[in-house]
């Protein structure tokens, strides 16, 4: 993670952090102004409105609105190249220094096909119907009609 993000997530921590004191205000200010002004400007705007503006990228998905993001932002941030922001929240990116080391996994190619279907045992009271068992054997038409 480059310096600039590194103090924003210290920024962040402290003032989300409930404790805070004189020592802490004074490391805020020192922070704010290790910040370039831009990315600062768009972390404020973030949290007026109580959101965090700095938001980390576990398995491929932005934490702060659960959206899978693009790779080549994933790999941008892997290489340290620039400073990325989500495309759906508008939060600026960061992985943590663990997931950094993790490769990035693919999903698999193909779905497993179905398992094979077993049979069920047929039974001498299945073979004989859903009738109880009886059944008759149907009386030819030729003969019905002589019976008349």
């Amino acid at each position: 993670m480059n310096e600039p993000m590194q103090n924003l997530l210290r920024l962040q921590t402290l003032e989300f952090s409930e404790k805070q004191n004189k020592n802490t205000a004074a490391l805020i200010a020192e922070l704010r102004g290790t910040i370039p002004p831009q990315i600062l400007d768009h972390y404020d705007r973030l949290r007026v409105r109580g959101k965090k503006g700095l938001t980390a990228v576990i398995n491929q998905v932005c934490t702060g609105c659960h959206m899978r993001l693009p790779l080549a932002v994933i790999m941008t941030l892997k290489h340290d190249q620039d400073i990325q922001l989500c495309d759906t929240c508008g939060r600026y990116l960061y992985l943590p220094v663990e997931a950094e080391n993790v490769p990035v996994l693919k999903p698999l190619d193909s779905k497993p096909g179905p398992s094979p279907r077993r049979r069920k045992k047929s039974s001498p009271s299945a073979e004989s119907g859903a009738m109880g068992g009886i059944m008759s054997s149907p009386t030819p038409v030729a003969s019905r009609m002589k019976a008349e």
